[in-house]
Protein backbone atom coordinates (compact mmCIF):
# COMPACT_ATOMS: atom_id res chain seq x y z
CA UNK A 1 0.00 0.00 0.00
CA UNK A 2 1.09 3.81 -1.06
CA UNK A 3 1.73 5.89 2.06
CA UNK A 4 -0.63 8.48 2.13
CA UNK A 5 2.98 11.02 3.50
CA UNK A 6 5.74 11.38 1.46
CA UNK A 7 7.83 12.48 4.52
CA UNK A 8 7.17 12.29 8.04
CA UNK A 9 9.59 14.10 10.74
CA UNK A 10 10.31 13.26 14.48
CA UNK A 11 11.79 15.72 15.90
CA UNK A 12 12.19 19.27 18.16
CA UNK A 13 9.38 21.76 17.71
CA UNK A 14 11.25 24.95 18.97
CA UNK A 15 9.76 28.85 19.12
CA UNK A 16 13.28 30.56 17.98
CA UNK A 17 14.09 34.06 19.17
CA UNK A 18 16.56 35.65 16.30
CA UNK A 19 18.31 38.49 17.58
CA UNK A 20 20.69 40.60 14.75
CA UNK A 21 23.76 41.51 16.05
CA UNK A 22 27.06 43.13 14.91
CA UNK A 23 29.04 40.29 15.63
CA UNK A 24 29.05 37.45 18.72
CA UNK A 25 29.67 38.45 22.13
CA UNK A 26 32.57 37.47 23.64
CA UNK A 27 32.71 36.44 27.01
CA UNK A 28 31.70 39.33 29.55
CA UNK A 29 30.82 41.42 26.44
CA UNK A 30 27.28 43.18 26.16
CA UNK A 31 26.78 43.94 22.19
CA UNK A 32 24.02 46.52 21.44
CA UNK A 33 21.44 44.41 18.85
CA UNK A 34 19.97 45.95 16.04
CA UNK A 35 16.62 43.99 15.53
CA UNK A 36 15.09 40.87 17.03
CA UNK A 37 11.74 38.36 15.74
CA UNK A 38 10.22 35.14 16.79
CA UNK A 39 10.23 32.34 14.26
CA UNK A 40 8.73 28.79 14.29
CA UNK A 41 11.96 26.59 14.43
CA UNK A 42 13.42 23.76 16.28
CA UNK A 43 15.34 21.04 14.00
CA UNK A 44 12.15 19.30 13.54
CA UNK A 45 9.92 21.69 12.96
CA UNK A 46 11.71 23.43 10.23
CA UNK A 47 12.86 20.56 8.30
CA UNK A 48 9.06 19.43 8.13
CA UNK A 49 8.13 23.09 6.72
CA UNK A 50 10.88 22.65 4.15
CA UNK A 51 9.51 19.36 3.13
CA UNK A 52 5.99 20.49 2.56
CA UNK A 53 7.38 23.97 1.18
CA UNK A 54 8.96 21.45 -1.34
CA UNK A 55 6.49 19.31 -2.37
CA UNK A 56 5.91 16.84 0.41
CA UNK A 57 3.37 15.39 1.88
CA UNK A 58 4.10 15.75 5.19
CA UNK A 59 3.59 14.58 9.27
CA UNK A 60 5.01 15.68 12.18
CA UNK A 61 5.79 13.59 15.41
CA UNK A 62 6.79 16.19 18.35
CA UNK A 63 5.80 17.06 21.82
CA UNK A 64 5.13 21.01 23.07
CA UNK A 65 3.82 22.22 25.96
CA UNK A 66 0.74 23.88 26.87
CA UNK A 67 1.67 26.82 26.61
CA UNK A 68 1.79 29.83 24.20
CA UNK A 69 4.87 28.90 22.46
CA UNK A 70 3.22 25.80 21.94
CA UNK A 71 0.21 26.73 20.37
CA UNK A 72 1.86 29.21 18.06
CA UNK A 73 4.04 26.41 16.52
CA UNK A 74 1.49 23.83 16.27
CA UNK A 75 -0.69 26.54 14.21
CA UNK A 76 2.66 27.28 12.12
CA UNK A 77 2.76 23.49 11.15
CA UNK A 78 -0.94 23.78 10.15
CA UNK A 79 -1.16 26.92 8.37
CA UNK A 80 2.31 24.74 6.59
CA UNK A 81 -0.40 21.72 5.56
CA UNK A 82 1.53 19.62 8.04
CA UNK A 83 -0.24 17.10 9.87
CA UNK A 84 -0.41 17.74 13.24
CA UNK A 85 -2.33 14.77 15.22
CA UNK A 86 0.09 13.32 16.62
CA UNK A 87 2.01 16.62 17.95
CA UNK A 88 1.11 16.08 21.63
CA UNK A 89 1.37 18.25 23.95
CA UNK A 90 2.92 18.08 27.62
CA UNK A 91 1.16 20.17 30.65
CA UNK A 92 4.42 19.23 33.03
CA UNK A 93 7.35 20.89 30.42
CA UNK A 94 7.44 24.23 29.14
CA UNK A 95 7.81 24.31 24.79
CA UNK A 96 10.98 24.08 24.14
CA UNK A 97 12.80 27.55 22.83
CA UNK A 98 16.20 28.87 21.57
CA UNK A 99 17.77 31.99 21.12
CA UNK A 100 19.94 32.67 18.25
CA UNK A 101 22.69 35.49 17.49
CA UNK A 102 22.74 36.33 13.72
CA UNK A 103 26.08 38.18 12.89
CA UNK A 104 26.22 41.01 10.52
CA UNK A 105 27.97 38.54 7.94
CA UNK A 106 25.16 35.89 8.36
CA UNK A 107 27.25 33.85 10.68
CA UNK A 108 25.02 32.76 13.47
CA UNK A 109 25.58 31.38 17.02
CA UNK A 110 22.28 29.48 19.30
CA UNK A 111 21.33 28.34 22.53
CA UNK A 112 18.67 25.78 22.64
CA UNK A 113 16.19 24.72 25.72
CA UNK A 114 14.54 21.55 25.01
CA UNK A 115 11.63 21.60 27.19
CA UNK A 116 8.81 19.65 26.15
CA UNK A 117 10.95 17.89 23.24
CA UNK A 118 12.14 15.59 25.87
CA UNK A 119 8.94 14.03 26.67
CA UNK A 120 8.40 12.79 23.69
CA UNK A 121 8.35 8.51 24.43
CA UNK A 122 9.83 5.83 22.23
CA UNK A 123 6.66 3.86 22.73
CA UNK A 124 4.50 6.84 21.13
CA UNK A 125 6.76 8.05 18.75
CA UNK A 126 6.51 4.51 16.98
CA UNK A 127 2.83 4.19 17.71
CA UNK A 128 2.82 7.46 16.09
CA UNK A 129 4.76 6.46 12.37
CA UNK A 130 2.00 3.49 12.76
CA UNK A 131 -0.75 5.00 12.99
CA UNK A 132 -0.02 7.84 10.15
CA UNK A 133 0.52 4.90 8.07
CA UNK A 134 3.80 5.72 7.59
CA UNK A 135 5.94 7.67 4.57
CA UNK A 136 8.44 6.82 2.40
CA UNK A 137 11.02 8.97 4.33
CA UNK A 138 11.52 9.65 7.82
CA UNK A 139 13.61 12.90 9.35
CA UNK A 140 15.21 12.53 12.51
CA UNK A 141 17.47 14.64 14.16
CA UNK A 142 19.51 15.16 17.88
CA UNK A 143 17.07 17.80 19.54
CA UNK A 144 14.89 14.70 20.39
CA UNK A 145 16.15 11.44 23.10
CA UNK A 146 18.14 8.81 20.91
CA UNK A 147 16.05 6.35 22.32
CA UNK A 148 12.96 8.29 20.56
CA UNK A 149 14.78 8.14 17.61
CA UNK A 150 15.60 4.31 17.87
CA UNK A 151 12.41 3.36 18.03
CA UNK A 152 10.47 5.61 15.35
CA UNK A 153 13.43 4.46 12.85
CA UNK A 154 12.76 0.73 13.62
CA UNK A 155 9.44 1.39 12.97
CA UNK A 156 10.40 3.04 9.53
CA UNK A 157 12.21 0.49 8.81
CA UNK A 158 10.50 -2.54 9.08
CA UNK A 159 7.10 -0.38 6.79
CA UNK A 160 10.39 0.17 4.14
CA UNK A 161 10.93 3.60 4.64
CA UNK A 162 14.24 5.39 4.37
CA UNK A 163 15.32 6.64 7.71
CA UNK A 164 17.63 10.26 7.25
CA UNK A 165 19.34 11.32 9.87
CA UNK A 166 20.64 14.89 10.50
CA UNK A 167 23.30 14.46 13.31
CA UNK A 168 22.67 17.52 14.90
CA UNK A 169 23.56 19.32 16.92
CA UNK A 170 26.86 17.06 17.74
CA UNK A 171 26.64 14.43 20.20
CA UNK A 172 28.01 10.83 20.37
CA UNK A 173 25.31 8.04 18.55
CA UNK A 174 25.15 4.87 19.20
CA UNK A 175 26.01 1.76 17.06
CA UNK A 176 22.32 0.87 17.02
CA UNK A 177 20.93 3.84 15.88
CA UNK A 178 23.75 4.16 12.89
CA UNK A 179 22.82 1.04 11.85
CA UNK A 180 18.88 1.79 11.29
CA UNK A 181 20.26 4.92 8.89
CA UNK A 182 19.67 4.98 5.40
CA UNK A 183 21.32 8.85 4.98
CA UNK A 184 23.74 10.32 6.99
CA UNK A 185 23.66 14.03 6.96
CA UNK A 186 26.22 16.02 9.20
CA UNK A 187 27.50 19.09 9.03
CA UNK A 188 31.48 20.24 9.30
CA UNK A 189 31.24 20.35 13.21
CA UNK A 190 29.07 16.89 13.30
CA UNK A 191 31.86 15.44 10.78
CA UNK A 192 34.77 16.41 13.05
CA UNK A 193 33.25 15.16 16.54
CA UNK A 194 32.25 12.06 14.47
CA UNK A 195 34.96 10.71 12.75
CA UNK A 196 37.79 12.05 14.85
CA UNK A 197 39.05 14.20 11.85
CA UNK A 198 39.41 18.17 11.50
CA UNK A 199 37.07 18.83 8.57
CA UNK A 200 38.06 22.32 7.19
CA UNK A 201 38.06 21.72 3.26
CA UNK A 202 36.57 19.87 0.23
CA UNK A 203 39.97 17.27 1.05
CA UNK A 204 39.82 17.00 4.74
CA UNK A 205 35.75 16.38 3.60
CA UNK A 206 36.16 13.29 1.51
CA UNK A 207 39.19 12.19 4.06
CA UNK A 208 36.43 12.36 6.79
CA UNK A 209 33.41 10.16 4.47
CA UNK A 210 35.74 7.13 4.63
CA UNK A 211 35.55 7.29 8.32
CA UNK A 212 31.83 7.68 8.47
CA UNK A 213 30.87 5.56 5.65
CA UNK A 214 29.03 2.16 6.39
CA UNK A 215 27.48 -0.23 4.43
CA UNK A 216 24.67 0.36 2.48
CA UNK A 217 24.40 3.77 3.84
CA UNK A 218 24.55 7.13 1.79
CA UNK A 219 26.77 9.90 3.50
CA UNK A 220 26.24 13.65 3.21
CA UNK A 221 28.82 16.33 4.44
CA UNK A 222 27.34 19.78 4.19
CA UNK A 223 30.57 22.52 3.93
CA UNK A 224 28.37 25.76 4.00
CA UNK A 225 29.91 27.88 1.68
CA UNK A 226 32.27 25.24 -0.15
CA UNK A 227 29.57 23.18 -0.94
CA UNK A 228 29.41 19.63 0.25
CA UNK A 229 30.85 16.18 -0.31
CA UNK A 230 28.88 13.02 -0.41
CA UNK A 231 29.61 9.04 -0.68
CA UNK A 232 27.15 6.45 -2.08
CA UNK A 233 25.81 3.19 -0.97
CA UNK A 234 28.24 1.89 -3.67
CA UNK A 235 31.12 3.64 -2.08
CA UNK A 236 31.64 6.40 -4.92
CA UNK A 237 32.26 10.16 -3.79
CA UNK A 238 31.58 13.08 -5.40
CA UNK A 239 31.68 16.67 -4.67
CA UNK A 240 29.14 19.28 -5.53
CA UNK A 241 30.56 23.03 -5.58
CA UNK A 242 28.73 25.91 -4.06
CA UNK A 243 26.60 28.57 -5.42
CA UNK A 244 28.03 32.09 -5.51
CA UNK A 245 24.99 34.13 -4.01
CA UNK A 246 25.35 36.78 -1.16
CA UNK A 247 24.69 35.45 2.27
CA UNK A 248 21.70 37.22 4.22
CA UNK A 249 21.59 34.51 6.96
CA UNK A 250 22.61 31.40 6.93
CA UNK A 251 20.42 30.36 10.36
CA UNK A 252 17.88 27.60 9.18
CA UNK A 253 19.62 26.94 6.31
CA UNK A 254 20.74 23.04 7.22
CA UNK A 255 17.39 22.70 7.64
CA UNK A 256 16.17 23.79 4.24
CA UNK A 257 18.69 21.40 2.84
CA UNK A 258 17.36 18.29 4.90
CA UNK A 259 13.43 19.25 4.07
CA UNK A 260 14.27 19.38 0.48
CA UNK A 261 16.60 16.47 -0.01
CA UNK A 262 13.75 14.62 2.02
CA UNK A 263 11.07 15.60 -0.62
CA UNK A 264 13.57 14.30 -3.31
CA UNK A 265 14.15 10.49 -2.00
CA UNK A 266 10.47 10.69 -0.95
CA UNK A 267 9.98 11.01 -4.34
CA UNK A 268 12.33 8.47 -6.14
CA UNK A 269 15.71 10.90 -7.11
CA UNK A 270 18.63 9.02 -6.49
CA UNK A 271 21.44 10.65 -3.67
CA UNK A 272 22.83 12.47 -6.60
CA UNK A 273 20.16 14.33 -7.39
CA UNK A 274 18.38 15.19 -4.16
CA UNK A 275 21.85 16.75 -2.93
CA UNK A 276 21.97 19.03 -6.08
CA UNK A 277 17.96 20.11 -5.22
CA UNK A 278 18.89 20.29 -2.11
CA UNK A 279 21.90 22.24 -2.58
CA UNK A 280 20.16 24.59 -4.82
CA UNK A 281 17.35 25.06 -2.58
CA UNK A 282 19.85 26.12 0.64
CA UNK A 283 21.93 28.65 -1.19
CA UNK A 284 18.34 30.61 -2.23
CA UNK A 285 17.37 30.43 0.95
CA UNK A 286 20.61 31.51 2.76
CA UNK A 287 20.09 34.35 0.35
CA UNK A 288 16.65 35.10 1.60
CA UNK A 289 15.07 34.00 -1.75
CA UNK A 290 11.35 32.26 -1.55
CA UNK A 291 11.15 28.65 -3.32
Amino acid sequence: MTPIFNVIVCGSLHLDIVVNSPHLPRLDETVPGTSWKKICGGKGGNQAAMAAKAGARTAMIGCVGDDDFGRTLTANLAVNSINIDHVSVDADHGTGMSVAIVERSGEYGAVIVSGSNLALSPEKAAEAWQALGGANVLIVQNEIPEAVNIAVARAAKISGGQVVLNAAPARAISETLLDLVDVLVVNRVEAEMMSGMVVSDKISALNALLRLARPGQDVIITLGGLGLVFQTKTKTTHFIEPHKILVKSTHGAGDCFIGVLANALAHGADISTACSDANRSAAKFVSGIEF
